[in-house]
């Protein structure tokens, strides 16, 4: 449904990986050429956006008013209604043992209200609307790809039906700092990196130009996409390495990493256990700022709310996270390479009490891309 975000299909096909080969995965997605490779005996099917209109929406339909128990369901969309139909097609068919949602809370409550059991992917943000509620508080199961001590305070009602996986759907291993800048070719000069995500518009240029000036001995990396200010003083130690397919070299090889909170970022950073400034960027829910939070409370990064805007702001910042740099504490966080053998297995457990163990078994995972 939504186009961007790949580490949501990483996750994805972790998961399904670690299923038995005998069990039929059906995946409903926007996007069909976004995966990693697939195990067999599982069928991709892909849906209308429910985010890009077809054209022949009508405008009074769109000024109806939305509930509090959607966030995303205008009115009048042929698109929504093919892939919902598509989906409930799906149900009444082959009677799907259980739904993996990730994002949607309408398609988790289409999955309850059609009597399909679901587990639904827990993320960070403020989601204490009567939508997220519902999702959550329908669900048979709540699957968080992160270590328990990042766990929000407004979660422990579901404590009992939830599954921690640090790590899930993300290379933990990382080559050694040596190897790292061997292979990208870095000089001596320490270097600091900017993470910039793929969800939103990227990082000011303008507060890293402050910041590349403010420490002329280092060199400054950005990978991602960096948001471009015409006002910007770019000096020559600032470099913009656009996208890039070995953002793990690139961490591993930094001195310093400054980035959002995005979920594949932060497992590679905590694997890393680099000295870290996590700034949150913008997403719904305010995702990315409780994330943020999160790790800053379980001592994993400097949590801060915005760029610095002044080479003494900078400087306080980065002398902040170079002292309470706890590399232990970050690898504690990071997870491990069986977090989706362990979700798998807690999948399969879940799936056996619910349908007290049937021969034929079917498993269906919705993906999102945010």
């Amino acid at each position: 449904m939504h186009h961007q975000g790949r580490g949501h299909a990483e996750r994805c096909a972790a998961v399904v990986n670690a299923l038995p080969m005998e069990r039929p995965v059906r995946i409903f997605c926007a996007r069909d050429d976004i995966f990693p490779q697939l195990r067999k005996n599982v069928t991709v099917q892909k849906l209308p956006s429910l985010f890009e209109p077809q054209g022949d929406e009508p405008e009074g339909a769109a000024l109806l008013p939305t509930p509090d128990t959607t966030h995303c369901a205008p009115v009048g969309w042929s698109g929504i209604r093919m892939a919902m139909s598509s989906m409930v097609s799906f149900f009444a068919a082959e009677a799907p043992e259980l739904m993996i949602v990730d994002v949607s809370a309408e398609v988790a409550q289409l999955a309850r209200l059609c009597s399909v059991p679901h587990v639904k992917i827990l993320q960070h943000g403020d989601r204490s609307d009567p939508g997220h509620q519902a999702a959550y508080d329908g669900s048979a199961g709540l699957l968080a790809p992160f270590h328990a001590d990042l766990a929000q305070k407004d979660w422990h009602t579901w404590n009992d039906r939830t599954h921690f996986a640090p790590g899930l759907g993300v290379n933990v291993s990382m080559p050694t700092t040596q190897d790292a800048r061997k292979k990208l070719k870095l000089s001596k000069r320490p270097m600091a990196l900017i993470v910039c995500g793929g969800g939103g518009n990227g990082i000011s240029e303008a507060a890293l130009g402050v910041a590349a000036r403010s420490y002329p001995e280092m060199d400054w990396i950005t990978i991602g996409e960096v948001q471009r200010d015409w006002h910007a003083t770019l000096p020559p130690n600032l470099c913009h390495r656009g996208w890039v397919d070995n953002a793990p070299d690139y961490i591993a090889a930094a001195d310093l990493v400054i980035s959002s909170t995005g979920n594949t970022t932060c497992a590679q950073v905590l694997t890393a256990a680099k000295p870290w400034i996590v700034v949150p960027e913008w997403r719904y829910f305010d995702e990315q700022v409780e994330k943020a939070g999160a790790l800053g409370r379980a001592g994993a990064a400097l949590h801060l709310p915005h760029m610095p805007g002044s080479s003494h702001a900078w400087r306080l910042a980065i002398d902040q996270a170079y002292q309470q740099h706890d590399p232990a504490r970050q690898r504690a966080l990071a997870g491990s390479a069986d977090a989706a053998s362990l979700t798998a297995d807690w999948l399969l457990t879940l799936a056996d009490r619910l349908w007290d163990r049937s021969d034929k078994s079917t498993f269906i995972k919705e993906v999102h891309h945010a």
